[in-house]
């Protein structure tokens, strides 16, 4: 309990020393930065300002007053972590959620660890720190890595020593920028896993990307199936275009589409001599199969 009331009593004295006008500390090398810089400090609330850097864009309300009744309870236990700004003024780097849901149940100060740093350092704190936590999702991680990676002026290899993470891996993520907006966003809201999205980026169209996405929705397709489908697209694709201009009648040419759209998959139809030809219906499961077969007879 003792060593507990003297940590205490140096927080108090710490933010006594922040507020003091004559000594504003700036940077590193500034008299007592040594007794701030990496210590944690109890600071008003009020003079911490959320970080525009933050990769995080959504904050899920229920979660947040969970938390709220927990720090009411318990108290803050993992100090967030700030950069100063100005005199009695901070920047949030980290422990945005904690600091929210502080600010739900208004308390007064929070336990703060203290940085000196730019925007850029501010900036790269800040992305690894949120790539690190465990309740991202795949898009968050990917746009995150971007940023490192576009802001910070880091390659690839670069950043795989600073968060820590294969190569492979953080191209796989970002890999996952090239879908449709509208597929991301399918994986942010949980429709479709971080495997589905790296299947789908296999399909260069944007167009065929969304049609099998919605398919992959609709009949909640595994990613197996689904790397079946996109394999079974790529070769109807590449068939497609090594062939020759077809002699088809207008009656084939004319329906083959509205077949494809009525059976929501991609239906090959051959033509022989006069009004002869076959009809070829792909499928990549059992489930599937007994879709068609039920749009087909009714039964």
């Amino acid at each position: 309990m003792a060593k507990a009331t003297k940590k205490q009593a140096l927080g108090r004295g710490l933010s006594a020393l922040l507020k003091d006008p004559e000594n504003d500390i700036q940077s590193a090398s500034d008299k007592n930065a040594d007794k701030v810089v990496g210590n944690i400090v109890e600071l008003d609330i009020t003079t911490i300002e959320v970080n525009p850097f933050q990769p995080r864009s959504y904050f899920n309300d229920e979660a947040l007053s969970e938390l709220a009744t927990s720090i009411k309870e318990l108290g803050v236990i993992q100090p967030i972590t700030v950069r100063k700004l100005d005199f009695n003024k901070y920047q949030l780097v980290s422990g945005e959620r904690r600091f929210r849901a502080s600010k739900l149940i208004n308390l007064q100060t929070i336990p703060a660890y203290i940085r000196i740093a730019n925007d850029q350092e501010s900036l790269e704190m800040a992305l690894v720190e949120n790539i690190q936590r465990q309740d991202l999702d795949p898009i968050e991680i990917a746009l995150s890595y971007q940023r490192l990676i576009d802001e910070i002026e880091l390659t690839q290899e670069k950043l795989s020593d600073r968060v820590g993470k294969k190569r492979s891996t953080i191209a796989n993520y970002l890999r996952l920028l090239k879908l449709d907006p509208i597929i991301q966003t399918g994986i942010r809201d949980g429709f479709l896993s971080m495997g589905h999205g790296r299947t789908l980026v296999n399909i260069e169209k944007k167009e065929d990307q969304i049609a099998l996405y919605e398919k992959i929705v609709g009949q909640s397709l595994s990613v197996r199936e689904t790397e079946k489908a996109v394999k079974a697209y790529q070769n109807g694709s590449s068939t497609t275009a090594k062939k020759p201009k077809s002699n088809a009648p207008a009656f084939i040419t004319k329906e083959i589409s509205n077949f494809s759209e009525h059976l929501s998959v991609k239906v090959d139809i051959k033509h022989t001599t006069g009004n002869k030809g076959k009809i070829t219906i792909p499928f990549t499961s059992k489930e599937e199969f007994e879709r068609i077969k039920k749009i087909i007879t009714g039964e």
